[in-house]
């Protein structure tokens, strides 16, 4: 394995810790300072608390805490202060702290859950106390609104994802997230750390990812800093519950289309959860009467997170996570079989330490694999394909508070990559009872490092600029590249800020997928034949709060995309990444407006995207560009929740999107063979994804009622999906079958109510 990546990473962050400002090393003559560092935690279940902000009162100091619930407050003087502790969900917390002179204490500081919902001011947070980071194109929803938004009885991270502006789905009926123009392979997906290649069930129907086992969810839309890396377009950055470290507790969940179960509880010095989820609509379809000639198809999917937390010592904890998903799918007819396996298994272990009061660390080593099967008997011609992809990967992550106003991030991450694609067909000769068969398989091992550092120096009271620079190496082509990265953000007025953002990305996977058909990904390297993936992203925003407890932010963007790829959807040889993919390049740009409310009776947003996506390649479309399938031009999202009492919630959620791009036809071409009765008829398509769907609407309904069964809380939920039935268009084909070519349009799902319960333990 070569040198040249550590060396240049140790490099990297020599040179950038150099550039602290000599002023954040000064103290006053003859006066040593202090710091005040520590947890924030739920005061029931000891889960630490992500993004929740300290406030030195009478002082300009402050902070926040990180993915692991850790903050640290440096350069303070001797004496006794009063920290003002916010989350948003929790009441507000005042903590008195005595520090002695050079005194570094540290502190754990319990936060009480907010049960009013009429007092909002008590779990006001104001997000700007302290915090050191830009934050631009950065959206978190809390998880208690996350929970409301439900399709067919399933809370879903996904579809919450899908009601944000900028943020688009090929139908209905895919999670997949297209971000700013960006297609799903090109978005980062972690689930504590480890790569989710996946990361959904049902055809794209729901996602992989359980509700119940999720503490924190952090969608990063653009610019992201240079602590990420190998993907193009956006972050998604999900944390695991550690679990009660209390008590025992457990949930037990019944819907339409599946069943889940969770525990949790103290184990050790720490925690545990553990929670699984399962469909039973193999169950279901096996006690319908079924029609021979038009059989169903059979399906199943579960999925097991789990994750042990445990304290070594006062500076370490060690966590081990789990995430496990399989769907499989079969179907039988007279002369046509086929079974279709799928699943993700992943595991991490991550070791934090605190080396002291301002130095924090992440270790994570981890282990994902994606693996899909295909096999199949269509009128006596067998296929099978096997694809997998093994991602073994170890991170070394730094947080530095070197000063009150000043952070340093570095760390490196080198990852191992194992490709493996087996495909046999098997058939008989024309005219013979022989057979023959055809056998390819691929297994490739590539490697990746990369090395970065990210500093964000509060410049003044108005100014903060975050930097970084990554440096990547692939061991494939034995090439180096370098990510910087930049964003800005500057107080115009009380309240009023305006950020920017500016970077380049690359990229080394590729993913070989249907944009209608989502459910037999195939990942794939990019080989010696192609070159990697690369993208510019250049951002502007204004964040501001117009009212009492709302955010309002206005961004416009512009993204560059080299190296993308289109599927060679009749290529038949693969050989290499060119025989698999066009390669070519293209661009998006557009606006957003997003009114986010998180605290009180009412809560839920409404946001407003304007985008426009071009692509450009030079065997696709005679050369001219075009706009992708997945680009729609208007994209409006309200999402709704308000909380009567402690029993009843109602929630909503309405979306209106221009209509899908698709490929029409300019004329039909059509022959017959002398003595045959049949034909074979052509379509000449039009410009490639040249026309419009109609537009696309639709609004959703939910019932929440808290109550008790056997004295335990017990939830019911009432949903209905697609309130008016407006069946949208799926796609649209031309049905060649008859002597006159007619245009078919397959529609998605129709009203669908649905009923779930839940019983807490």
């Amino acid at each position: 394995m070569p040198r040249t990546p550590l060396h240049l990473s140790l490099l990297l962050i020599i040179v950038t810790a150099c550039t602290i400002p000599a002023w954040s090393q000064d103290q006053p003559a003859g006066e040593v300072l202090g710091t005040i560092s520590g947890f924030i935690e739920d005061s029931l279940s000891k889960e630490t608390l992500v993004g929740a902000t300290v406030k030195v009162n009478g002082t300009n100091r402050g902070g926040f805490t990180n993915k692991s619930g850790y903050f640290s407050i440096s350069k303070i003087p001797a004496g006794t202060y009063t920290l003002t502790v916010t989350s948003v969900g929790y009441v507000r917390r005042e903590y008195v702290v005595t520090l002695a002179r050079g005194e570094a204490r540290k502190v754990r500081i319990p936060m009480r859950q907010s049960k009013s919902t009429s007092k909002e001011v008590q779990v006001t947070a104001d997000r700007d106390e302290g915090k050191r980071q830009v934050s631009i194109s950065q959206v978190n929803i809390p998880m208690e609104q996350l929970s409301q938004i439900r399709i067919g009885g399933e809370a879903d991270i996904f579809r919450a994802l899908q009601m944000l502006p900028g943020v688009l789905s090929s139908s209905q009926i895919s999670s997949g997230l297209f971000i700013r123009g960006g297609s799903p392979d090109q978005n980062l997906v972690l689930l504590d750390g480890m790569t989710v290649y996946n990361p959904t069930h049902l055809f794209g129907f729901i996602s992989a990812f359980n509700n119940d086992a999720v503490k924190d969810v952090d969608l990063l839309k653009g610019g992201f800093p240079a602590e990420f890396g190998g993907r193009m377009s956006a972050v998604l950055n999900i944390t695991q519950k550690d679990g009660n470290r209390d008590k025992f507790e457990g949930l037990v969940g019944l819907g339409i289309l599946s069943s889940r179960a969770s525990l949790q509880g103290p184990l050790g010095n720490g925690s545990f959860f553990l929670g699984g989820r399962a469909t039973y609509l193999d169950l279901i379809l096996n006690v319908i009467p079924e029609d021979p000639e038009s059989p169903f198809p059979n399906f199943n999917f579960y999925d097991v997170n789990a994750k042990i937390t445990q304290n070594l010592s006062e500076d370490d904890k060690l966590s081990i996570s789990g995430f496990l998903t399989r769907d499989a799918l079969s179907f039988t007819q007279p002369g046509l079989l086929f079974n279709v396996g799928i699943g993700n298994r992943a595991t991490s272990a991550r070791w934090s330490h605190i080396f002291a009061p301002d130095l924090f660390s992440n270790v994570t080593v981890s282990a994902s694999r994606y693996d899909n099967g295909f096999a199949g008997n269509n009128a006596g011609f067998e296929f099978s394909i096997d694809n997998s992809i093994t991602d073994y990967t170890v991170k070394a992550e730094f947080e530095w508070f070197t000063a009150e106003d000043f952070t340093l991030k570095f760390g490196y991450e080198g990852a191992i990559y194992n490709f493996q694609y087996l495909q046999n067909t098997t058939g008989r000769t024309d005219g013979s009872t022989q057979t023959q068969s055809d056998v390819f398989q691929l297994n490739i091992w590539d490697n990746i490092h990369g090395g970065y550092a990210a500093s964000t120096w509060n410049v003044d009271d108005y100014t903060t600029l975050q930097t970084g620079l990554r440096v990547n190496y692939w061991g494939d082509r034995q090439e180096l590249l370098f990510d910087p990265r930049v964003a800005i953000r500057y107080q115009l007025a009380d309240g009023v800020f305006v950020k920017g953002a500016w970077g380049i990305y690359h990229q080394y996977l590729r993913l070989a997928s249907s944009p209608d058909f989502s459910f037999f990904d195939t990942w794939l390297p990019t080989d010696n034949s192609v070159p990697p993936g690369r993208s510019q992203h250049v951002i502007a925003s204004i964040e501001t709060q117009p009212f009492e407890g709302f955010d309002l932010n206005f961004d416009v963007y512009y993204k560059s995309l080299d190296n993308i790829n289109e599927l060679r959807q009749n290529q038949r040889q693969t050989r290499s990444v060119t025989d698999v993919f066009y390669i070519g390049n293209g661009r998006a740009y557009g606006a957003e407006v997003f009114l986010q409310k998180k605290m009180g009776q009412l809560t839920g947003w409404i946001g407003y995207a304007l985008g426009f996506v071009y692509s450009q390649f030079d065997s696709v479309n005679q050369g001219n560009e075009f706009r992708p399938k997945f680009d729609r031009r208007h994209d409006l999202k309200i999402t709704a929740m308000y909380k009567f009492n402690e029993r009843w919630e109602v929630g909503a959620t309405f979306m209106f999107q221009s209509g899908q791009s698709y490929t029409g036809a300019t004329s039909t071409l059509g022959g017959r063979m002398p003595g045959w009765d049949g034909g074979i008829v052509m379509v000449n398509p039009s410009q490639r994804w040249g026309l419009r769907l109609p537009s696309s609407h639709q609004l959703n309904l939910n019932v929440n009622y808290n109550t008790t069964l056997f004295d335990l809380p017990f939830r019911m939920f009432i949903d209905v999906f697609n309130v008016y039935s407006r069946r949208d268009i799926w796609f649209r084909f031309y049905d060649t079958s008859k002597a006159i070519p007619s245009v078919t349009d397959v529609r998605l799902l129709p009203i669908l109510p649905t009923l779930s319960c839940e019983l807490r333990f």
